[in-house]
């Protein structure tokens, strides 16, 4: 699938496309990778969860016991406080 980005107030990021919401997305989300404070994820976590999506990620300096709850209890792998490039970068070396 080709990455995706979930802002209601646009059509296109960086000429990602923009959804306004991961319910739009047809085909099965692997990863749910938020840039939002730590305030907001849980309702990410939730909508992800909804969706079926395999993970969630919140990046570097976002941490959300919440969100960590309801990724659990849906079953999704999900990782908090970390760049998913640093993390990828360090992983294939």
């Amino acid at each position: 699938m080709d990455p995706r980005a979930q802002r209601p107030d646009c059509n296109e990021v960086l000429g990602v496309p923009c959804v306004a919401s991961l319910a739009e997305i047809e085909e099965p989300i692997d990863l749910v990778d938020v840039f939002r404070r730590a305030e907001f994820c849980a309702d990410v976590a939730r909508e992800a969860a909804a969706v079926g999506a395999k993970a969630l990620w919140l990046q570097l300096g976002i941490v959300s016991p919440e969100a960590r709850i309801v990724a659990r209890d849906s079953g999704m792998d999900y990782v908090e406080d970390a760049c998913t490039l640093v993390v990828h970068r360090r992983e294939l070396r």
